[in-house]
Order: C-alpha cells, then structure tokens, then sequence
C-alpha cells in the first residue's frame, strides 16, 4: 500500500464539503413515496451523516433535524416487507442514533419499538411457517437489509432482554441446522431457493449457499457474536456459531496472497466440495474478505478464541496488502466500495491484537480521500452515496469511535 499523504485536517475538509452537497433534502419521487423512509439511498440514511456531524460539533442538530423531519414526512411502514434498511426499523435506527443520552425523539421511538417488535415476531413467524412446509428460504428472510439478521441488530440496541429478541436469536440458530435440498440431500439452512440477485436463472435453478456480509451467511454470525459479546443468548447459540465457523473454515480458499472466501456456491459445487471460484472477487464490506474477516473476528472474541482471531485478522491484513484485490474496488461508496473498505478495516484495528493491521488505515484513508470527491450524479444515499463516503471520511479525520453509532446497520461495530 502507499504511503499516506493526507492529514486528518483534509479528511475533515473533504467530509465537510459532501455535507455542504447534502445540505437539503430533495422531495421523494412522486412514484416512490417510501424513498425517505429508507437507509439505503434515502432521507434515512443521509440523516445519519448529519446526525454524526452534529454529535461531533461539525454541524448542527437543526442540520440534521431537517433531515429527520424529511425521512418521517410520510406514513412510516411497519407492513411486512420493512426491515432495518426501510420503514419502521430503519426510522428507528435514525432516531436511535441521535437519542443519544439526551433523550431526544423518545415518543416516536416509543412508537416505533413497538412496530419493530411486532414485526420481529410475524417475521419468525412467517419464516417458522416456511420451513414447516419444507422450503428454502429467501434473503428478505434472514438478511441484514430487510430480513431478520437486520431487525434483531435493531432490537440488540433498543430492546435486547425482549421476547422479540430471544425470537430472532433462536430463528437464526435454528438456521444453522441443515434442511432438505433440492435433490433431497442436506443443504445448509440459509441455503436460499433463488440466484444472488434474488432472481431465477438457470445456473441457480437449485438455489444456492451466500457468504456475503449483506445477504449471506456472515451476516447473521456477526448479529450472534455481538448478542454473545452482551450476554444475550439462546438454546444452541455456541453450537449455531460454530456450525457458521465450521462452514467458512470449509471454504476458505488458501493461496500465497492468504486466505479467501467464494462469495457463493451452488449445489453441483457443494456436492463436489469444490468452488469454481477461481480468485478472490472485489473486497469489501458486503462481498469478500473484508466481511467476512470481521464477521470471523467478531465470532472469534465471542468465543474467546485468540488462534481463531489472529486467523482472521491475518486474512483480511492479506487482503489489505494484495495490490490485485485491491485494484478492484473502483467506488468511494459503504457496501462495495472504498468507504466500506475502510469502516469495516477500522472497526477491525480496534479489536486487533496485531498492530499491523492498524498500520494499514492512513494510506486507506488516503485512497479514499483521492477516490471521493463530491458527485452529486452519485446521489445522496447511505450504501452507494455520498451520505456513506462521508461518513467513513469522518471516522478517518478523527480516528475515534463513531459518537452515533451509525456503522452498527452494517453489524461490523
């Protein structure tokens, strides 16, 4: 990696002109009201960056109230399909993040906790139902971004002694045991009956196994491993993370650069034991080693597994220094790009017992700052906008802790 040239002054300088971008909300498309409401790519999601700025002192609460307000114009869903990334949970995410210890917002969160709950529980319902009739599932089951692995990181923050949490958790361990598959074989029980892209296609017409931090496996064992972290466990939790450990020391992919992951396998590879992966993909927070190592590193300190640890620290150190991995992050955005690159590495260094992994962070920051300058045809959106890459610039200018908490939606803090 090269060397840094960047001080932290600049990294401030350049997350300060993204926020002057993003000063004032747009309304929502006519065709999509529900825009605000979401993390993603709306009103939600930007509010964070606000909301941290605020916190620090490097803007102003009136900034990020605006932008609060704008998220909650409309009727907030608690229907079916929300999750953590739109409606309901993902309003009470915002609102969580500037409560703080100020109390502020604690009537609309009142409200919205007990939206979340009852969700949390049609959702396992829903999905207990599912796997009696004998089908896979999908990832709006179980994913960070609208499924179950993303509610429950909610109810861990809000509400983690609840029977809404004990629910999830025991979904999610049940989840870990493994189910018929399609040739009536076992499958693992997060193998899920549709492509990567939630679609149907013919070389994923039996479904496939997801490793990815978004939407596959290493989502839910980040979401066990912080319950585990805060003494909130349910019947087989140990069991359910090492069954997750146990499947990603199975893949794992050995090379002279180190370890790697597929970020996906289908049933002919799982029946031949064998990925057609044949090199790492794009490293980042929802695909790839970065996830994955932290998820791993996560489990590992819930499991007060130091060998287990240094494994997974050393695989993302790997990665971190592989120039052919790295090249292939070509966007200053949170999910799959440098932004991401970055949060997910900082929050790793911050557990690491090898200090060379925090060795790596300023010439990181320095790529991302040289990779984010401010485009307002990016949009102004948390995962692949502009709301994200300031964000992380944030933490690069201060190295310290996020004040919001704000990088707890994507399970690595």
């Amino acid at each position: 990696m090269s060397a840094p040239t960047l001080a932290r002054s600049d990294l401030a300088d350049a997350a300060d002109q993204y926020a002057a971008l993003l000063a004032s909300p747009e309304p929502s498309p006519a065709d999509q009201p529900w825009l605000a409401q979401t993390l993603h790519k709306g009103a939600a999601g930007t509010a964070l960056l606000h909301i941290e700025r605020a916190w620090r002192g490097r803007g102003s609460w009136r900034q990020a109230h605006i932008w609060i307000s704008h998220a909650v114009s409309g009727e907030v869903s608690a229907a079916r399909t929300a999750g953590l990334y739109l409606g309901a949970p993902a309003i009470a995410f915002m609102l969580d993040t500037a409560a703080g210890s100020q109390g502020r917002y604690q009537n609309g969160l009142a409200d919205l906790d007990r939206h979340v709950a009852a969700l949390a529980h049609h959702r396992v319902d829903s999905a207990t139902a599912r796997a009696e009739r004998g089908e896979l599932p999908k990832f709006h089951e179980y994913d960070v971004f609208f499924g179950l692995t993303g509610i429950g990181s909610l109810l861990l923050q809000r509400d983690p002694a609840s029977s809404a949490m004990e629910r999830v958790l025991t979904y999610l361990v049940a989840l870990t045991h493994p189910i018929p598959g399609p040739d009536d074989r076992s499958v693992p029980g997060w193998w899920v009956g549709h492509d990567p892209h939630r679609r149907e296609s013919p070389r994923f017409r039996a479904g496939h196994g997801n490793f990815g931090f978004a939407h596959g496996i290493t989502g839910p064992l980040a979401l066990l491993s912080h319950a585990a972290r805060r003494g909130v466990l349910v019947d087989g939790h140990a069991e359910a993370v090492h069954h997750i450990l146990a499947w990603l020391d199975e893949w794992r992919q050995d090379s002279a650069k180190g370890p790697w992951w597929p970020e996906w396998i289908t049933l002919p590879e799982l029946r031949a034991h064998q990925s057609d992966q044949l090199r790492p993909h794009r490293p980042s927070w929802c695909y790839g080693t970065p996830g994955i190592a932290r998820a791993g590193q996560l489990a590992a300190l819930a499991t007060a597994n130091p060998y287990l640890q240094c494994a997974y620290e050393r695989a993302l150190l790997c990665c971190l220094h592989d120039p052919v991995q790295q090249a292939k992050i070509t966007d200053p955005g949170i999910c799959h790009g440098l932004a991401g690159l970055y949060q997910t590495t900082w929050r790793a260094t911050q557990d690491a017992v090898d200090p060379t992994l925090a060795a790596c962070l300023p010439a990181l920051a320095d790529r991302l700052a040289q990779h984010a300058l401010p485009d307002a045809t990016r949009g102004s959106g948390f995962l692949e906008g502009n709301a994200g890459t300031a964000l992380a610039l944030t933490t690069a200018a201060s190295d310290a802790t996020p004040t919001s908490g704000w990088d707890r939606c994507l399970l690595i803090g």
